[in-house]
């Protein structure tokens, strides 16, 4: 019997509630503790361990074979991590994979960012992703990341999450000087190069017997950096050095029904994947958890989807398992099954002229499914066959995970991509899912815990799921 697309609130009971409340409250501490890439990655192996997981490069060393119920993770350049539970099926027979990004729209510090202007220190910077740049000024932000040093050290940096610790800001003009500004558009009211942090003010206390110094205030700010962290101006060219909101997430609402946070487009669909990953146990089918980077701006180098390290490591695990074959890998990718977790824009009724609303996704109504992305026609889309979509119905229902189906918006208002596209290429089926957003890439976005509850147990049921063809094989 189909379900009806209502607010999920109403279905539960107590104790599904203190379930519910119990997950977002995880969630929450992994959006405060991973608020970039690196972040991610170090926090999901810190799960995967604890859960009994091991490192591919343990059997790779000791040339171990790998059997079934084991549970395997790699990681690439510390940005991107895959996690398998072996299935009692052979790999090449398929997987069922949940694969996500945990990168998020941000602003990068430059390679030669520090300078001084008329007594003020600066940050230069390069926005990172699809942003509306006038969101970002008088935000308190924080600054996350690694510097690496010519000796091949490398020191972690987060500053301003923390009480005590200094917080950095991007300024702007008071609207009692805004009228020039004010008539411009909204994507030219903040320009790029405008998006530089302030970084202090005090001059560095001179020396009597020294010359006078030229840029104290950024000579005070070096020895700042110098005395807390060990990092010369130099340093800043072997540097991945990322802004974000700073804060953390917090419960919106006098219900408190609702999550206002910093980057849950993606690492809600990254969490509630990593979640579901941990708590398969036996399984037919080898169940798969990707978390990859530069979703952003279009999956590319190293750490985005494009690159091979997924298929790398899946050839690994063939060697390791049914022998070395790369026809056996192209079965394993061809012959899998892949929801591609992304957060799906939630029906505002603030901007209800955008929205198409048979076609909406809503929150507190469950995981979102959309068939096809993509823009202007489905340009750059994955559009999911019809069997699958059914699959995926049967599979929810027999759970009883609530699922709606939506689009991003009105046929030619906008639209947006995930990495389905690329993982359909090996001719898997892929459908994207996801948890609804409101606000997406903003600094500060809304996700209704109710649906997060319903992704996890929408995620875990996909993992244990068998394939038709293969029962009746």
């Amino acid at each position: 019997m189909e379900k009806e697309n209502k607010n999920i609130w109403l279905t539960y009971s107590e104790k599904e509630k203190e379930k519910l409340h119990k997950i977002c409250e995880l969630y929450k501490s992994w959006l405060d503790r991973g608020k970039t890439e690196r972040e991610c990655v170090e926090l999901a192996v810190e799960l995967a361990e604890k859960a009994g997981y091991h490192n591919l490069e343990e059997y790779l060393s000791e040339e171990r074979q790998i059997q079934k119920g084991e549970k395997i993770y790699a990681v690439c350049m510390k940005k991107c991590i895959v996690l398998f539970r072996m299935g009692a099926d052979p790999i090449s027979a398929g997987m069922n994979i949940l694969g996500a990004h945990i990168d998020s729209p941000r602003i990068d510090i430059k390679q030669n960012p520090l300078y001084e202007k008329d007594d003020f220190t600066y940050l230069d910077t390069h926005y990172y992703g699809g942003i509306k740049k006038y969101q970002w000024v008088t935000q308190p932000l924080a600054l996350h990341g690694v510097v690496v040093k010519k000796d091949g050290s490398c020191v972690n940096i987060s500053i301003g999450e923390r009480e005590d610790e200094p917080v950095f800001v991007i300024t702007d003009l008071l609207v009692h000087l805004a009228s020039k500004q004010l008539e411009k558009k909204a994507g030219e009211v903040i320009e790029g190069e405008k998006l530089d942090i302030l970084v202090g003010n005090c001059p560095i206390e001179r020396d009597e017997n020294l010359k006078e110094e030229k840029e104290t205030v950024k000579a005070n700010v070096l020895k700042i950096l110098e005395e807390a962290y060990g990092i010369s101006e130099e340093d800043f060219a072997s540097a991945e050095l990322e802004i974000v909101p700073s804060g953390k997430a917090r419960d919106i609402g006098f219900d408190r029904s609702m999550i206002l946070a910093y980057g849950q487009d993606d690492r809600i669909c990254a969490f509630t994947s990593i979640m579901a990953m941990l708590s398969v146990e036996d399984s037919s089918r080898t169940a798969c958890c990707l978390l990859v980077d530069k979703e952003e701006i279009g999956s590319v180098g190293a750490t985005g989807m494009h690159s091979r390290f997924f298929e790398n490591v899946v050839a690994e695990l063939i060697a390791l398992t049914e022998g070395e074959s790369d026809i056996k890998v192209r079965r394993a990718l061809a012959n899998s099954k892949m929801l591609s977790s992304d957060v799906s824009a939630a029906y505002d009724p603030q901007f209800e002229e955008v929205f198409e609303k048979r076609s909406a996704a809503y929150l507190a109504k469950g995981l979102a499914f959309n068939k096809f992305t993509g823009s202007h026609g489905k340009s750059g889309s994955n559009d999911a066959n019809a069997e699958y979509l059914g699959e995926i119905r049967r599979i929810m229902e027999e759970a009883g995970a609530a699922y709606q189906f939506a689009e991003l918006g009105k046929v030619d208002i906008g639209g947006g991509g995930t990495i389905a596209y690329i993982m359909a290429n090996y001719g898997m089926d892929v459908v994207d899912s996801g948890v609804a957003v409101l606000n997406m890439h903003a600094p500060y976005e809304v996700s209704s815990k109710s649906d997060i509850y319903q992704a996890v147990k929408g995620y875990k049921a996909f993992l244990k799921w068998r394939c038709e063809d293969e029962k009746r094989g």
